[in-house]
């Protein structure tokens, strides 16, 4: 016998989702596990998820859970879950910004918010990082508006534009948007010592020098696949920042247990580069390179809270990502970050007082849909 949950197929940005809602599962953590667990068909280590609506990458294997936030008008609750294909738990350590765009369409269309055209504000408390994020949602018919001219690298065609802020994002997990107080850091690792930047903002995350790692930045993410010493490399960096950090108490737990952050990118200084499509990527037309890794393995564009944390880092004097900016580029509200597929564009305020940073918000364009609904269907007995 199974069990049928109502559940719907979100894209937002360049991942996708199971979206549920909050009624719909139980209470308790490790009970909704078994449940998100099945439905992905996680835990698979060939990644083939052939049991399940997961995908073979983390960007395809996640899961949102959707409430009204009792007591804030047009507030939703949102938690994001992180499948992994090794491990049978769901990790909600982090945020997606990605499916965060995904939050206010799905909440509209479920008539968890009021709908106004043009254009509805959805305020959204994500759960995993205690932060506010607003999305601007385009609205046609009482329903979130899916088509318009907006594109973005990543996603085949165009779509409504779904603008995202993400308010006050320094210290989503560790409350302070320099964890250790310092623009730099030596880490120790068991491959050696390497300088990094440690920054909590949406997310929290670890930036190395490609220089430092003997690349040139702008390797493309089959490149990266294919150097298993690298990846080995750059995940024992990870977990070692995850300790310094305060996020785990130990390299082997951060590797078992805190996989989805902090999340980890090497940086460079713009030039031109061949991008995954096959067209080239002009220097002049973004302020710094970036490629990070989601659950180890290398993301096909850039993960959007990982875009914002970037473009707050390279606005922080110090920090590796601003050494990668020209001078005249250092102060600038929009950081244009070159990722695999293309670029994404981050508007930053940021609050400069004495010694004291504080990140006001950042805001970052998406699209989003859905593709599906109707009810996953689990086993009776978990």
């Amino acid at each position: 016998m199974q069990r049928k949950i109502p559940c719907a197929v979100m894209r937002g940005g360049t991942s996708r989702a199971l979206f549920f809602r909050r009624e719909d599962l139980p209470d308790q953590i490790e009970a909704q596990d078994a449940i998100l667990l099945a439905a992905l068909g996680n835990p698979d280590p060939t990644a083939r998820l052939v049991d399940g609506l997961g995908g073979p990458i983390s960007s395809t294997s996640k899961v949102a859970i959707i409430g009204a936030r009792q007591g804030e008008p047009n507030t939703i609750d949102y938690t994001f879950g992180q499948g992994s294909h090794t491990n049978a738990r769901i990790d909600r350590s982090g945020n997606c910004g990605n499916i965060s765009s995904a939050v206010g369409p799905y909440a509209i269309d479920e008539g968890l918010v009021e709908a106004r055209e043009p254009e509805t504000l959805v305020r959204i408390y994500n759960t995993n990082t205690k932060k506010y994020i607003i999305a601007h949602v385009e609205v046609e018919g009482g329903k979130a508006k899916t088509t318009g001219d907006y594109a973005i690298a990543g996603v085949p065609g165009t779509g409504s534009r779904v603008a995202l802020d993400f308010e006050s994002p320094g210290g989503s997990r560790t409350g302070k948007l320099l964890p250790t107080g310092k623009p730099q850091e030596i880490l120790e690792t068991d491959f050696g010592a390497i300088t990094v930047s440690l920054v909590d903002a949406a997310n929290p995350l670890v930036f190395v020098r490609a220089r430092d790692l003997g690349l040139s930045g702008v390797e493309l993410p089959n490149q990266l696949d294919a150097n298993k010493q690298l990846l080995a490399r750059l995940e024992n960096i990870r977990a070692h920042a995850a300790v310094k950090m305060g996020l785990a108490r130990a390299v082997a737990e951060a590797m078992q247990k805190v996989q989805a952050v902090p999340k980890i990118a090497f940086v460079s200084a713009p030039v031109d580069y061949k991008m995954s499509t096959g067209l080239t990527m002009p220097a002049q037309a973004i302020d710094v390179v970036a490629r990070m890794l989601s659950m180890g393995l290398p993301h096909g564009a850039i993960p959007s809270t990982g875009a914002v944390g970037a473009a707050g880092a390279a606005r922080i004097p110090g920090s590796v990502v601003n050494e990668m900016l020209s001078p005249a580029r250092r102060a600038s509200a929009l950081i244009r970050i070159g990722h695999p597929s293309g670029s994404i564009d981050v508007a930053v305020q940021m609050n400069f007082d004495g010694s004291e940073i504080r990140y006001e918000c950042g805001t970052i364009y998406r699209t989003a849909r859905r593709s599906m609904d109707g009810f996953i269907y689990v086993p009776e007995n978990i």
